[in-house]
């Protein structure tokens, strides 16, 4: 049977951070012998490179203003991992290759919508003057990858429903704040245009 709650689950996550997704997956069924994580996802090739580039997406995502840079160049590679993920899943649960599409599908498009929440998030915590809240972001991003997943193929029906209402209330705060998220890069935008234009005044007047 397709496990379309561990399938959705698992593209939630990985919108979030595709990297630590598959690498939670694998570990959790390499090494926590979890019979529902495919066998191609505990391949030591596939753990090496997922815990690699999450390597990376844990450096980049502590530091403010790249993180946006980041996330806006996974927004197509997030929902593929989603995607590839349900692919995955679906061969392994030997489903038909019209229940195979649909997994891809459910896969891709919940790692797209949970990755256009999360960068819209991040766009607005980068709008706060402080670099703290950048780094207490990723740091909740990374580990609430990891628990969910965990969660998700011990009890997947459980934390797929947990997946959706986290989905569903990231979307509305980002529905909420949207307009404060714009006024804050405004005020930044402003901010910086005052400080270069205070510069190259001082620099025209000076002896």
């Amino acid at each position: 049977m397709l496990p379309i709650s561990l399938i959705f689950t698992s593209g939630v996550a990985s919108g979030v951070n595709s990297y630590a997704a598959v690498l939670v997956l694998g570990m959790l069924g390499r090494f926590g012998h979890i019979a529902a994580v495919p066998p191609v996802l505990e391949r030591p090739s596939v753990l090496a490179a997922a815990a690699a580039l999450y390597i990376g997406q844990f450096v980049v995502g502590k530091i403010p203003m790249l993180d946006s840079v980041w996330d806006v160049v996974h927004t197509a590679l997030r929902p593929v991992v989603g995607g590839a993920v349900g692919v995955v899943m679906a061969q392994y649960a030997h489903a038909n290759p019209a229940a195979t599409i649909a997994a891809a599908a459910l896969g891709g498009g919940s790692a797209l919508a949970s990755h256009v929440v999360k960068t819209g998030m991040r766009i607005g915590v980068n709008a706060s003057p402080e670099p703290f809240s950048n780094i207490v972001a990723s740091l909740l991003e990374d580990l609430g990858v990891a628990g969910l997943v965990s969660f998700a193929v011990l009890h997947p029906v459980a934390a797929a429903i947990v997946a959706a209402v986290m989905l569903a209330v990231g979307i509305a705060l980002f529905a909420l704040l949207g307009s404060r998220i714009r006024r804050g890069w405004r005020r930044r935008r402003d901010a910086r245009l005052r400080r270069s234009t205070g510069g190259r005044i001082a620099g025209v007047l000076a002896p």
